[in-house]
């Protein structure tokens, strides 16, 4: 397989110390021995695959599916848990503009079902996955982004059918909102948190009663084509179907198959979780709130209170991998923490990891054929928002498989990845992109 990052973003440095790997354990897959046959081959052991190949199997389709280490090695097992609104991060006026406004409110009707598809998934399956927080709450770090927020309230009842709540300055500690000089809120009142890795178990313990075949430590190293059905080549093993899934999101190869070269971006997150703070640390600080929340800034910050009392913070922004530049994302994600929460600058933070998001050049998740294949196909680039619409568009995909309509997902999310610049070099725009974020956030 060939990437876009070196070899330590592939492994497990980036991902040591991922507190979810501590909460639960997540079922096994076994390792694949044989050559075999089933009708969809599914690449990738995270939301998207799981949900799709729950889904083809419901309908009584044999699925494999194959996770190149461990379910839920990627983003799925290393996110911040928030199940929210999001998928995409075009603004209403670019939807508009580029498609209509018919378009616009199909796609945010889309994230709306994401969430809702997540909540109908956990209630059929009567999963534990420590759930709080009523919606979530944007918290505008400058008095020009409240006005902002302020203006933001009518497009969101438009957006999304619901009366988002606005938060004066002066109310914020009084509702738990204690931490750096934030200039008030807004609190959009759909989504949840969740402990990522006991929703992931529960998908996959669902998926393996379905009778979804799960090979784990099971990279696809190649792909071609054999009369009407694809090989699949597994270590020494080959798997023919008739239909592909790509769910590998922001750990896609650049060339299985070759189409996916330069269509997605990686983005990094940086996350840490403290050790559980005590009341009066908690009372200290002001932060009482269950909200998950989040600041105004283009490279935000993102950050909840956890029923276990850990909390959460985390940060996007950084742009080079390597033992030196991880251990430097990681540092500064504790700065970053210590500055907006300074009661607990002596709180340790016992567990910190990074992990990608998966960004597209059209700021729109993708969910659909990959073009000139046939029969393959792929949902990714959630833009950090992966535990709702990347399990909504993984049934989404399996949908469009089975020959269905696929009638949740809208046409602004089936239009073809289109390529970055650069191609295999696009990375060097990310560089002047977040100093121009970076700027807009200080100014």
């Amino acid at each position: 397989m060939r990437r876009i990052f070196d070899s330590y973003a592939y492994g497990e440095g980036p991902r040591t110390g991922c507190w979810w790997d501590e909460t639960c354990d997540v079922p096994s897959g076994i390792a694949l021995s044989a050559d075999i046959t089933c009708d969809v081959a599914v690449i990738g052991g995270g939301f998207t695959g799981l949900s799709a190949a729950r889904r083809l199997a419901q309908a009584g389709v044999s699925v494999a599916l194959f996770e190149a280490e461990s379910l839920g090695w990627g983003a799925s097992g290393r996110n911040g848990g928030f199940c929210c609104l999001g998928g995409g991060i075009a603004t209403d006026a670019a939807l508009d503009a580029r498609y209509s406004k018919e378009q616009r409110l199909a796609f945010r009707g889309a994230e709306k079902a994401a969430v809702d598809h997540v909540e109908a998934t956990i209630n059929a399956l009567g999963l534990d996955v420590d759930r709080h927080s009523v919606g979530e709450t944007v918290l505008a770090h400058r008095p020009k982004d409240m006005t902002l927020l302020r203006r933001s309230v009518d497009s969101i009842a438009e957006n999304y059918g619901v009366t988002p709540e606005l938060i004066e300055k002066a109310d914020l500690i009084d509702r738990g909102f204690g931490g750096a000089q934030f200039f008030g809120g807004l609190t959009i009142p759909v989504g949840f948190g969740v402990n990522p890795r006991k929703y992931l178990a529960g998908l996959a313990a669902a998926a393996l009663d379905q009778g979804v075949s799960i090979y784990e430590g099971a990279a696809v190293r190649k792909i071609a084509r054999k009369g009407q059905k694809h090989v699949l080549t597994v270590a020494q093993s080959a798997v023919e179907a008739s239909h592909l899934i790509l769910a590998t999101n922001g750990y896609t190869s650049e060339d299985v198959p070759e189409w996916m070269a330069g269509r997605y971006m990686p983005g990094q997150s940086t996350v840490l979780v403290t050790r559980p703070l005590t009341e009066t640390e908690i009372e200290t600080q002001g932060w009482t709130t269950a909200q998950m929340s989040y600041d105004t800034r283009k490279l935000l910050h993102y950050f909840r209170l956890m029923p276990d009392r850990r909390f959460l913070f985390g940060m996007r922004g950084a742009l080079r991998t390597g033992a030196v530049a991880e251990a430097a994302a990681r540092q500064k994600t504790r700065v970053d923490f210590e500055r907006m929460f300074p009661a607990w600058a002596h709180v340790e933070s016992s567990n910190s990891w990074s992990g990608f998001v998966g960004l597209a050049r059209n700021k729109l998740p993708f969910v659909g054929r990959v073009p000139g294949y046939a029969s393959v196909w792929t949902a990714m680039c959630y833009h950090g928002n992966g535990v709702a619409m990347g399990s909504f568009a993984g049934t989404q995909v399996a949908e469009l498989v089975l020959g269905l309509p696929a009638e949740g997902c809208p046409e602004v999310m089936r239009n073809a990845l289109a390529r970055f610049p650069f191609g295999s070099a696009r990375r060097v725009v990310m560089p002047p992109l977040y100093a121009k974020f970076m700027a807009q956030d200080y100014f």
